[in-house]
């Protein structure tokens, strides 16, 4: 995935997100925890997963690395993440 394919993604994906507010801080936790250091230093200037995280997670998931997660899967996932969140503390 380039960088515009990925931005795209993550547009997508944030447009998801933001019709439900409860999962707003879980996602900044999330963009957080898988930005890489530095990241305002590298086009496109936004908190993105490396390529090669967001390939494994893709073959993890999907089976390939060339395909990128649903905004579905992201708001499932950020659902999940904040249950496992509420239920740790």
């Amino acid at each position: 995935m380039g960088a515009v394919f990925a931005a795209r993604v993550a547009l997508r994906s944030a447009r998801a997100v933001a019709v439900r507010p409860r999962l707003w801080p879980t996602a900044l936790a999330q963009l957080a925890r898988f930005a890489p250091d530095g990241w305002w230093r590298r086009p496109p200037f936004i908190p993105l997963p490396t390529p090669e995280l967001t390939g494994f997670r893709s073959e993890t998931m999907y089976g390939d690395p060339d395909i990128p997660p649903s905004p579905a899967d992201i708001v499932v996932w950020l659902e999940w993440c904040r249950t496992q969140n509420r239920s740790a503390s």
